[in-house]
Parts: C-alpha cells; sequence; structure tokens
C-alpha cells in the first residue's frame, strides 16, 4: 500500500512540474510567420511585432534567404534612420535563432542597401517577465497572423514548423512515459 501512494505522489509532481514549465515557458518566434525575412510581398514587420508578447528567455527565430539578406542587431538611433555602419551583432546564416535575455527593445534590420528603408526592420519589444528554457527542442512554431499571410501560396520546398502544441505533445508525452514505467515499476512489486 505504501508503494501505491508512493507512485500517486510521484505523479501529483511530475504534473504539477510539467504544468509549471508549460506556463512559463519560452517561445519561439518566427519574424514574419510563414513567410520568413524579406521583402517580397512587403511585409510589416512592425504590425507582426505588435501582436506578440515577447519575454526574456524567448527566442526569434530569422528565417531567410542568406543570398539576399541578413540580419543586424543596431541601436534605436541605427533602426530609425537605417543605418548600418556599427551593428551591434550580424547573423547570416539565413536560420537565425537569438535567444531575448534582456527586457526593453531589441532592434534588428536586414543590412542589404535598401532593404531596410522598404521595411525590412523589426523591433522586439521585450516585456520585464522571464521565460524559462523551451521545453523540447522542436524547430520554430509559426503562428499567422493577417499582415503576413502570402499573397501567392508558399512553394512546396517550405516547410511550416511544428506548432507550439508540438511542446505541449512532447510534455503530455513525457508525463504518459513517466507514469506507464511507474507502473510497470509497482506491478513488476520493485
Amino acid at each position: 500500500m505504501a508503494s501505491f501512494v508512493k507512485v500517486g505522489l510521484l505523479l501529483v509532481l511530475v504534473v504539477v512540474f510539467a504544468g509549471l514549465n508549460l506556463s512559463s515557458a519560452a517561445k519561439i518566434y518566427t519574424v514574419g510567420d510563414s513567410i520568413g525575412w524579406t521583402i517580397q510581398n512587403s511585409p510589416n514587420y512592425t504590425a507582426w511585432a505588435a501582436g506578440k508578447p515577447f519575454h526574456k528567455g524567448d527566442i526569434v527565430y530569422f528565417k531567410y534567404n542568406k543570398q539576399f539578406h541578413n540580419v543586424e542587431e543596431v541601436t534605436k538611433a541605427d533602426y530609425n534612420s537605417c543605418k548600418n555602419g556599427s551593428p551591434l551583432a550580424t547573423y547570416s546564416t539565413g536560420n537565425d535563432s537569438i535567444t531575448i535575455k534582456t527586457a526593453g527593445h531589441h532592434y534588428f534590420i536586414c543590412g542589404v542597401p535598401g532593404h531596410c528603408q522598404i521595411g525590412q526592420k523589426v523591433d522586439i519589444f521585450v516585456e520585464g517577465g522571464k521565460a524559462t528554457a523551451p521545453a523540447s527542442s522542436a524547430a520554430p512554431s509559426p503562428s499567422l497572423s493577417p499582415a503576413f499571410i502570402p499573397s501567392t501560396a508558399p512553394s512546396a520546398s517550405s516547410a511550416l514548423a511544428p506548432s507550439s502544441g508540438a511542446q505541449l505533445s512532447v510534455t503530455l508525452s513525457t508525463i504518459i512515459e513517466v507514469a506507464t514505467m511507474t507502473s510497470a515499476i509497482v506491478l513488476m512489486g520493485l
């Protein structure tokens, strides 16, 4: 009987821990949602960022063609004037994940001449609260907003990443695995 109580307490702890992990889990935001970091289709990155509750610990993911774009983190003055002479950081892989570590504004532009001037820039405002590390290493999750629904369908080669529901699925799978293994141990009499 005592072993059943221990198993029950273990299961309660697992469920409580998983619930806490989900409520404060860091989120992964794909800049521009399904169209990514580009100048095609005239995306409105200001509208995209305005609808997101960014927190410390969140990851901002820039997906783009590295032959035509890059990402530069810049000061507010350089963001406003679209100057990239002295970026705080430069990213150029085409798949750049940037973890937000501080609250406040984080300014990003494309350093390719002319791109910032036609709108390829984003101001990520981060609230003061802190998120925890993502529960899984799943790919970034796009979340479509009306400002980012492309005028033409994405090409067959562009795959959308799993949604944040995948993160919940991974956590629930973990809980089920732990419960199954615990039940097996109890049934074996260990």
